[in-house]
């Protein structure tokens, strides 16, 4: 018996190639993170697009390289979604289908300089375009974008503090681009420009680096981080978190250290603390006795509605909350819930939506010392977001805080790379970021994004960091200007969009009886007018 054989479309090796080579540049994020693959991890992909026979087969492939790269992202969502992790790998790998055309159209042979020079623009802006459009929050969130693969190197996101983590994804691809030009070009001249423009993107980071003075400060801020370990159940999850944080209490100080403010992870607390009297008070004597106030999270319903609240209690009672405004896809909402319900049924997607609160704002803590510490609180999910903790940050906050519990990601490179986020976000504000988790990994770094301290999901207990506070003036370029970084790339591919289209316009114009009048058709790619010729 013969079996049947696969449609056309997936028995050609090059669409699978790739396929695989969309998942290369995940190795450059944790848990292997090897950063320095970014740099030229998509080389592999592009080249296949670049021998793609047409610009159709182009886009086709650089849509499967898409699957390939979201498919190795968002692995871990298997548990909360099942094989809705291929449908939104599928969905979102045709973003990169635009990208693999471009890639196609300008570096077709031979590669002349000046269409060198667009590509070194154009395609990285593309690649950009992708990113920022799948960061809306209807749409998942911006999770595994390329730039957050070098958390670990502070020179380099020295860019983050310049055009946010948007800028780090531009260099990368735009190196990538330069390699591919190297490769495949037969011109001298256009290699040179690669190289040179690829020395001078490489130095970028490191350069800012240099050159940015240290910012003004204000003094030190000692927050301790309790991560209790894995706990599934609300009241083992509490009481494990009241214990680590007694035997701080008990001491007053952490290895010599008298915390200033202690954070609990994300669902520390999973019943409603103006429900619950009896936890609130148990608490209260807790902030008393450490002489310290606490940022527990409640994961509760309350008037039929259920909420995460970062909830700030000291001696007499709550002192500030902060509601999660943007939710986790999936594991705390389904987007589009009329059409996706059905994945209740097949995983453990939220069998009910939660509701959001109405955006990031500040909460101010009260040293022991009676000074003010403003905080940004924010939770899980959150540190994906560029945004959310720049706003805080223009709020006045001096530390930027998250709370996490990801239980349902254990032995996943998830946790990883949700503490590494902290990294972008601290060098992106300027200010210290801190990161409790339930079950780990928490972190903490420093204003430049440097680490000061990791607990993983092996590690039980508490760990205290001192942080250096900037001064509330002290804003980096990125405070002030926003995405303008990721306004300019969508500028790039619509003028590019633009000009391709009005190529067209003009061939139609001057087409005659016999085809195009007075020139050579094949002087131009016939499916977007733009000029392909050496």
């Amino acid at each position: 018996m013969r079996l049947p054989r696969l449609p056309r479309s997936l028995r050609r090796a090059a669409r699978w190639g790739s396929l695989v080579a969309g998942a290369l540049p995940l190795l450059a994020f944790p848990p292997a993170d090897l950063s320095y693959l970014a740099w030229f991890a998509l080389v592999p992909g592009m080249l296949l697009i670049h021998r793609a026979p047409s610009a159709r087969e182009a886009a086709i492939r650089g849509w499967w390289l898409g699957c390939g790269y979201f498919v190795a992202a968002m692995y871990w969502l298997a548990p909360e979604i099942g094989p809705g992790v291929i449908i939104v790998a599928i969905v979102f790998g045709a973003l990169l289908g635009p990208f693999g055309k471009i890639i196609w159209l300008l570096l077709r042979s031979p590669v002349s300089v000046p269409r060198a020079l667009a590509a070194l623009v154009v395609v990285p802006s593309c690649w950009l375009v992708t990113e920022w459009l799948r960061s809306w929050q209807a749409l998942g969130g911006p999770w595994a974008v390329l730039g957050a693969s070098q958390w670990q190197h502070p020179a380099v996101l020295a860019l983050a503090s310049v055009g946010g983590v948007w800028l780090v994804s531009f260099a990368i691809v735009a190196v990538n681009v330069a390699v591919l030009i190297a490769i495949v070009s037969a011109r001298l001249a256009a290699r040179l420009v690669a190289a040179a423009a690829a020395a001078v993107v490489l130095a970028a980071g490191p350069v800012a680096f240099a050159l940015t003075p240290p910012a003004a400060t204000t003094g030190t801020a000692t927050i301790a981080l309790v991560q209790p370990g894995v706990v599934s159940n609300p009241v083992l999850s509490a009481d494990a978190s009241q214990v680590l944080t007694a035997s701080l209490s008990r001491t007053g100080s952490l290895h010599g250290v008298r915390p200033d403010l202690i954070v609990w992870g994300e669902s520390s607390v999973g019943f409603h603390l103006q429900a619950d009297q009896a936890l609130l008070r148990s608490i209260e004597k807790l902030s008393g006795t450490g002489h310290a106030q606490l940022l527990v999270n409640q994961d509760s319903v309350f008037n039929a509605k259920k909420s995460k609240v970062a909830v700030l209690v000291g001696p007499t009672g709550i002192d500030g909350t902060y509601t999660k405004t943007r939710l986790v896809p999936f594991g705390e909402y389904i987007p589009f819930r009329a059409a996706l319900s059905w994945l209740t049924s097949i995983s453990k997607a939220a069998p009910v939506n939660m509701v959001p609160g109405d955006g990031a704002h500040t909460l101010r803590v009260t040293e022991p010392g009676g000074r003010a510490l403003t905080i940004g609180p924010l939770i899980c999910f959150e540190s994906a977001f560029p945004d959310m903790s720049r706003v805080d940050t223009d709020r006045g906050a001096q530390v930027i805080v998250y709370q996490t519990a990801d239980p349902t990601f254990q032995g996943t490179g998830e946790l990883a790379q949700h503490a590494s986020l902290g990294a972008l976000r601290a060098a992106e504000t300027g200010r210290p970021v801190v990161q409790a988790a339930l079950t780990g990994d928490s972190a903490a770094f420093d204003a430049r994004g440097r680490l000061v301290a990791w607990m993983g999901e092996s590690q039980r207990g508490v760990t205290a960091v001192r942080l250096t506070l900037p001064a509330i003036t002290s804003l980096t370029l990125y405070d002030q200007l926003g995405d303008y970084v990721p306004w300019t790339a969508v500028g790039v591919a619509a003028v590019f969009a633009l000009a391709g289209l009005a190529g067209r316009i003009r061939r139609r114009r001057s087409r005659g009886p016999g085809g195009y009048a007075g020139g050579d058709g094949a002087e131009y790619d016939t499916g977007t007018g733009l000029h392909v010729s050496g």
